[in-house]
């Protein structure tokens, strides 16, 4: 497995995620998206994996503009340009990933 954890500093699910594999002693990757944000690739990996609406935080500062924003295209470029507003932690391993706290999910991943 080759995981990796997009996340943000002071978010629990994003710690909470990293102890789940810890425990398990899987080697991950973390990536602080406020340092280094995901690259067109990775997002668009991410996207197809999760799906655009599971990617948004409803909660982040600034994600109501996307709810009056006409087209998904324009959701994504608002989302990709301010990752702040996605949710966290994205899980990924490989072409597979997750959004938010998924245990259930990654005890499926070989």
């Amino acid at each position: 497995m080759n995981i990796q954890i997009f996340g943000k500093q002071k978010c629990f699910d994003t710690k909470k995620a990293e102890r789940y594999f810890k425990e398990r002693r899987i080697r991950y990757q973390y990536i602080d998206l406020k340092k280094m944000p995901m690259s067109r690739g990775e997002f668009q990996s991410i996207k197809a994996a999760a799906g655009l609406k599971n990617l948004i935080d409803e909660r982040a500062e600034g994600a109501e503009i996307l709810r009056y924003l006409a087209f998904d295209s324009d959701r994504e470029e608002k989302i990709f340009d301010n990752q702040a507003l996605l949710r966290t932690p994205v899980v990924r391993n490989g072409r597979k990933a997750t959004v938010g706290y998924a245990p259930e999910v990654w005890d499926g991943w070989d």
